[in-house]
């Protein structure tokens, strides 16, 4: 979880922890022996805890530590501040935040429980401690629970745009495969014929091997153009449909998307348009975003396509991509250049009128 909406959320989760603490630790603080420090002791191990296993860290030394603040958090402090109940109720609150299925549930009830238990041996009043744990936990599983639902949400919303992504990278491929296969599994297969039939009648009927050797260097040509074609059709893209398609993406994957061009004909168009690809393969991919603009305009001598989207990851090196599009353009004397300001990415592709 290195992203903001994960980082404030993590955020939010100590703050409440530690607000939870606040009352014992008064408590504690406020016992006139020397059982004050062993107290402190126990609610620095607890805090500790909670942070190492909201980090990835084991569940057990959370529980562990709430244990063991027990013998010396509970019997200190005055008796009306009840002071254990407070990290008995954080226990039941956080449980169903970190654990699955029905022990979430057995885990917080289990948390009110032992509250009451400790209140029983302490002060011999349970149940002010266990009204206490049950409020406490209550209230953090309401003001926690629903972000933690909400990031678990965008989690899985992530997680579809890049299988979106990768799907339409497979459909494309499987598309182009199934059209090369078509237009020459039936060549490929009659100039394979011609040729074994020139070979067998080489040694008899030279005249007639001649012909079909002729015919199958025919077909092999007349192959040969329809693949060039077909590469042509393939590069040659409507730059228009494109920023529809990429329009209809981007909104389906949850990013506000608004699109201003200018018509654009011709080899202009097709490599913009494989720029645009690229740029949207960076939104989806290698961004959080929830705006995206795309601009396309005419200015003097050259037209200039501008994509700027949020949520640029901290960490963004320019890949693969990037420099492949950069070389595309360079050859028809166009230029890609890129900018990140903060989160917000800006990529730049301008080619000659």
């Amino acid at each position: 979880m290195n992203d903001l909406p994960h980082t404030a959320l993590r955020g939010a989760l100590h703050l409440l922890w530690v607000s939870s603490l606040v009352v014992p630790l008064v408590s504690v603080l406020r016992e006139p022996s020397a059982l004050r420090w062993l107290g402190v002791l126990g609610l620095l191990v607890v805090a500790v805890a909670f942070a190492v296993t909201l980090r990835g860290g084991p569940l057990w030394a959370l529980v562990a530590a709430v244990a063991l603040s027990i013998p010396l958090v509970a019997p200190v402090g005055p008796d009306e501040l009840s002071t254990w109940a407070w990290i008995g109720g954080a226990a039941a609150g956080f449980a169903p935040l970190l654990l699955t299925g029905p022990w979430r549930w057995l885990a917080a009830i289990g948390g009110v429980v032992l509250s009451g238990l400790v209140g029983f041996f302490v002060t011999r009043d349970h149940t002010t401690y266990q009204m206490i744990a049950a409020s406490v936990g209550a209230t953090i599983i309401a003001m926690a629970g629903l972000p933690m639902w909400f990031a678990g949400l965008l989690g899985q919303a992530r997680a579809g745009r890049d299988a979106l992504a990768e799907l339409a990278v497979s459909e494309e491929r499987l598309r182009f495969a199934r059209d090369v296969h078509d237009l020459l599994g039936h060549r490929l297969t009659v100039i394979a014929l011609k040729a074994e039939l020139a070979g067998r009648l080489a040694p008899s009927d030279p005249e007639r091997s001649s012909a079909e050797a002729f015919e199958a260097q025919r077909l092999a040509s007349s192959a040969l153009e329809e693949v060039r074609d077909a590469v042509h059709g393939y590069r040659a893209v409507d730059l228009a449909d494109q920023l529809e398609a990429v329009r209809n993406v981007l909104r389906e994957a949850g990013i506000r998307c608004t699109v201003t061009s200018v018509e654009v004909e011709g080899e202009r168009a097709t490599q913009l348009a494989l720029a645009l690809r690229e740029a949207c393969t960076n939104v989806l991919r290698h961004s959080h975003a929830t705006w995206c603009m795309i601009d396309v305009a005419a200015a003097g001598p050259e037209v200039r396509m501008t994509v700027t989207n949020d949520g640029a990851e901290k960490d963004f090196a320019e890949g693969n991509g990037i420099r492949g599009v950069r070389d595309r353009l360079a050859g028809v004397g166009g230029q890609v250049t890129v900018e990140k300001s903060g989160d917000v990415f800006t990529l730049q592709a301008v080619v000659p009128t």
